[in-house]
This record gives structure tokens, C-alpha cells and sequence, in this order.
């Protein structure tokens, strides 16, 4: 049986796939630093409708087939797809819904206004990567969540999954990276949140305000360890988790070679 560390990166952007924010590299180069350390690594991220299938070689991957997505008595059918990571071997697997995610925008149409339902989209994501971890019957040691999309995760880990045996070992580490947008996730953002009432209304309090900020709060909230991916992060946010009791904390440091990262993993796996 393999002793390695695993790891699993879940993010909403990373090169050379989707660049939002410089933090899209560092993801790319932690998942290679990591890989390269002698961790197992996968990658789990949006199929955005913007990222090229045929130029980065996606494929679906048959056997994972059949994920539904439950949300407010709804399914939401996922099809999984990968690529392997140029000039590395390592996979990310994209999520994929032709209605949510396959369209030609991001978080905005083309005239520029914010999609309505980008709340029902960011649970989907969240719990989707959770329930495609499952199907995989990988358990990883460290989950590293970066970009604002992904702020449910450590959340629904702590207390819809928590329970699950295949995250019975996972240490979150959360990065809350620049503000990105201004705009509300929507009036039912909350509601979608608790996924079928898996999740109570005080798990999701840190979410109430429906915005960027908050949905950073939320990911370090819940985080057995937080980081700071940029320079740029919203000054109270910088104030109110620089030194939170009972939490590694790792600093922006423009000139990391990303070694901290790699003791932060070591530290939480132990």
C-alpha cells in the first residue's frame, strides 16, 4: 500500500486553464512543487464553457459517469472530465453541466452583467468536487481550496461530510485571494446552501452576506489553516484572520518559492 501524502487542489481557475487572478499560477506551481515533493496529487476545477477541449486534451472519464448533484430537490447531472497537466504527471479533472457551466462567459454575460444564478452554480461545484472525491474512493490528507467559488467546501467537509469516511482524515487549508467581484450571490444563495438541509442555518451564518467577502470568511472559517494568496486581500479580512487561535496561518509572501506551502501540507498531514 502507498504511503504517499495525497493532496487535492480544489480551485475555480488555474494555468494554463483559466487565469482570473495571479493566484492561478501559484495553484498550477503548488500542484507541481507537490507532485514533484513525492505527494499524490489531483486537481478538481470548473469546466467553464471558456477553456479550450481540444487544446488542453479533455476527455470524459467514463467511469466516473452518473454524478448527480443534489440541490433543493433538484439533480444536477455532472459529467467529469480530464486532462493531464502539461509538463507534469498529474491530472485535473474538470466539472462539467451543459445548462451551468458550458457556457461562453464566467461569472458575467457577454454585456457584462453578473449571472443570476451563480449561487446555484458555486454549490454545485462544491459539492459536486465532494461527491466526485467520493466516487473516486480516494481519501485525501490535505485539501487546499483556493478562489472564492470553492468557499463552501471547507464548510460542507466540517459538517454535511463529516460523516464520510473518505474525508474522515482531511485537513481543509483555505487561501482567501483578492476581491474579484461586488455583486450578491442571490436571495436564495443560503437556502441552496444548506443543501436539503444537510447543512444548519447557523453552519452557513459566515456566508450571510452573499458576497465576495463573505465567501471567503466562510472558507477560512471553517479551514483547519488559512493562507493569504495576494497582496491585494480586503483589509479586514487580512485583520480578522492574521491571527486566528487554533488555525495554522500562512502569510502573502511575494517572494515565496512555495516551500511554506509545502511544510504547511507536512505540518497538517501529520
Amino acid at each position: 500500500m502507498s504511503t504517499k501524502k495525497r493532496i487535492l487542489f480544489i480551485a475555480n481557475e488555474m494555468s494554463p486553464y483559466l487565469e482570473l487572478t495571479e493566484f492561478a499560477e501559484t495553484v498550477n506551481k503548488l500542484a507541481v512543487k507537490s507532485n514533484d515533493s513525492g505527494m499524490e496529487v489531483r486537481c478538481i476545477m470548473p469546466r467553464f464553457g471558456v477553456i479550450n477541449e481540444r487544446r488542453h486534451r479533455l476527455h470524459e472519464v467514463v467511469r466516473l459517469s452518473g454524478i448527480n448533484v443534489s440541490i433543493d430537490s433538484d439533480d444536477y447531472p455532472l459529467v467529469i472530465k480530464v486532462a493531464s497537466l502539461p509538463n507534469a504527471r498529474l491530472q485535473v479533472y474538470f466539472l462539467d453541466n451543459d445548462d451551468y457551466f458550458r457556457r461562453k462567459s464566467i461569472f458575467h454575460d457577454e454585456q457584462g452583467k453578473w449571472l443570476e444564478d451563480n449561487g446555484l452554480r458555486t454549490v454545485m461545484f462544491c459539492k459536486g468536487a465532494l461527491e466526485t472525491v467520493r466516487k473516486f474512493g480516494w481519501p485525501p490528507d490535505i485539501i487546499h481550496c483556493s478562489g472564492w467559488m470553492t468557499g463552501l467546501v471547507p464548510m460542507f467537509i466540517k459538517h454535511a461530510y463529516k460523516k464520510e469516511p473518505v474525508f474522515s482524515n482531511s485537513k481543509v487549508v483555505y487561501t482567501i485571494g483578492e476581491t474579484t467581484f461586488k455583486e450578491k450571490l442571490g436571495t436564495d444563495f443560503m437556502k441552496l446552501s444548506t443543501i436539503n438541509d444537510h447543512v444548519s442555518k447557523k453552519e452557513i451564518e459566515p456566508f450571510k452576506e452573499n458576497n465576495n467577502t463573505a465567501m471567503f470568511r466562510g472558507g477560512a472559517t471553517f479551514a483547519d489553516a488559512i493562507t493569504f494568496g495576494s497582496d491585494n486581500v480586503d483589509k479586514k479580512l487580512v485583520d480578522e484572520f492574521s491571527k486566528v487561535k487554533g488555525k495554522k496561518i500562512l502569510k502573502y509572501d511575494p517572494a515565496g518559492d512555495l516551500t511554506d506551502y509545502l511544510q504547511l501540507y507536512a505540518d497538517l498531514a501529520k
